[in-house]
Order: C-alpha cells, then structure tokens, then sequence
C-alpha cells in the first residue's frame, strides 16, 4: 500500500509523482477515459471537494472496467440457505483455533477496545474472522476499479457505488494514500473488517495511534476500528445479544419481526404464545425470529446487542454466526 503526500492538493502529475515515488503503475487501461460519466463525476470532486481535475483523470485513465464484477453483482441470488446449512459455513473448528491464535496475538489491542468502546473482545475477533478468515481473504480487486465499474457501468446501484467512489478518493486524500494501490472485495469493501469507503471514513480509527487508518495490515487499527463502529450502532457494554424462546399455541408465527428492526415488545410477543428462558422485560423492544436447525425450528428473540451486529450486515444468520462463534471463541480460549 503507497502513501503519497498531500495527494490531490498538488498540482504535480499523478504519473511523474508515482515515479518519483517508486511506484509502478499498469499500462493504461482507457476504459474510463472520455466517459461523460467520468467527466460528470470528476467535475463534481473538482467543484465539491478541491480535487485536481487533471489528477483524477490521470487515474482514471489506469481504471479498469471488471466484467466480472457486473457478472457477480448481476447474478441471481441464490437461494437463502437453512440455518442447518448456513451455520457450518463460518462456525469451523479452523475458524475458532485461528480465532483463538488471533486473539492472543492482538490481546492488548481487544482489551483496550473493550476498555473505550465497550465490544468484548470475543465480538471483535468473531466478526474479523467471518468477514476474512483473520485477515487471510480480503479481496483481489483494486478498491477504484470496483467502485468504478459498479457507479458507471452498474445502472441498478450505481448512486450507492457513486457515493462510495466519492468516498473512496476522499479517504485516498486524507490518508495519503495512492487509490490505485488499495484492494478489496468486487463490490469495494476493504481491510480485515470489510469496511466500505463511508464506514471507513465514519467509524475506521487510528487505533495505533501513528498518524495514519490502516484496516488492510494493521490489525491494531482493525481491531480499534470493529469496536468504534458497533459503538455507534448501539452496542451497550454487558448486556445479553439473544435470549431462545419457548412458544406454544397457534399464534406464534404472528410474532415473528418482517424487517431486521427490533419492532415488537416482549409483552406483545408473549400475548402471542412466546416467552424467554431469560427475565426480560415487558417493554424491551426485540426482534423476534425463527431459525431452521438441526434438530427442529429454533425461535429467538434478538435484543439490542444483537440489532448492533445486523446493522454490520443486514441478515439474522449473519449476526446469530457472529454471535456465536464469539461464544465458542471464549469456551475454546478458555480451555487452552
């Protein structure tokens, strides 16, 4: 990853300056260059932001267009996956030894994030570990050619790509670093936590404290970073994530929440056949849901903990295998 120092307040070309850097830049792609598109968005940083028109459109001109980015993003859906067979896929013995590994390397770090923003540690490392397996699959693709392909070549999406491609070369600028050089998913998201651009630049941190955000190679910063961004989606220190529901009756499904908010009461799912294992209040807003297991339908309520981890990715087997792969994290820590 290269630094350039004050990277697009110079009136230096992109090109003589990565050579005096020592960086070796591809041959131009041209697939952006002479785009309306382009121009259009170039004139918006130009105006906007005080970005140098002349230094976009030199990176530009090394931006490649990734058919198999648009074929990634525009392939059907697959069918959503049971919890039975959802669950397998990020709760591995693999997964939960390196996660141990990776938690008493960065120990310091985790319980320093504890200490300031109130994230267990276990949360922390689960969530790095089923984004990128502890850093090991961050993504192959250039940040800029992604976000590129999918603002101008993706209609369906493209204001949301657009955005983040603004903030993209707004996090590029203020990091000092060079855009071309930055990796990630195909649809953009960066470093051991998979931040997009915007969560980079609203909630990434400088956890080390040298002077600069860096989620690609410093586990510290990641760490620190995981933790600012549960902090401000309403993680509450010490409180329960989930509590399992006992229900009866033929009313039961009527209580199961449509969206990922926490919308019902638990007074109101109990008047519909549920109650909890745990004492929880009549008035406690929860989201309440089913799961298809092993051994039969599973029901939970997912308390406010829990609505803090969906807000990382929208899906409730998402936030039940962060969940509890930080539960087998600590047994298994534990126990060496």
């Amino acid at each position: 990853m290269h630094r350039l120092r004050g990277w697009a307040a110079r009136s230096v070309r992109w090109a003589g300056l990565a050579g005096a850097l020592g960086v070796v830049l591809p041959l131009q792609a041209a697939d952006y260059q002479n785009s309306p598109l382009v121009e259009e968005f170039v004139a918006e940083m130009t105006r906007d932001h005080g970005f140098a028109a002349e230094q976009l459109l030199e990176v530009f001109a090394k931006v490649e267009r990734k058919q198999l980015i648009l074929d990634a993003i525009s392939r059907p859906a697959e069918k959503v996956k049971p919890w039975k067979d959802y669950r397998p896929i990020f709760i591995t013995d693999s997964r939960i030894s390196r996660g141990v590994d990776f938690w008493r390397q960065h120990e310091a770090a985790l319980t320093r994030a504890e200490q300031e923003y109130g994230v267990p540690p276990q949360v922390i490392v689960s969530i790095i570990g089923v984004e990128t397996f502890y850093g090991g699959n961050t993504g192959s693709y250039r940040v800029v050619d992604a976000l590129s392909t999918l603002a101008f070549d993706y209609p369906p999406r493209a204001p949301f790509f657009r955005q983040q491609l603004r903030e993209f070369f707004l996090l590029a600028r203020e990091e000092q670093l060079d855009p071309l050089s930055l990796k990630g998913s195909y649809a953009g998201a960066m470093g051991l936590p998979q931040f997009m651009p915007s969560s980079f630049r609203a909630y990434a941190v400088d956890f080390d404290g040298d002077g600069h955000i860096d989620i690609w190679n410093n586990p510290t910063d990641a760490i620190g970073s995981v933790a600012s961004y549960f902090k401000h989606h309403g993680w509450t220190a010490g409180q329960q994530v989930v509590s399992r529901a006992k229900v009866r009756g033929d009313k039961v499904d009527e209580g199961l929440t449509e969206g990922i908010e926490p919308v019902r009461t638990v007074g109101d799912l109990r008047a519909l056949g549920w109650s909890s294992q745990d004492a929880l209040r009549d008035d406690q807003a929860v989201t309440a849901f089913r799961l298809q297991a092993e051994d039969g339908d599973q029901y939970w309520f997912g308390l406010q903990n829990f609505y803090a981890i969906t807000r990382y990715n929208r899906s409730f087997m998402y936030a039940m295998a962060v969940h509890q792969l930080s539960e087998l994290l600590v047994k298994a820590k534990d126990s060496k």
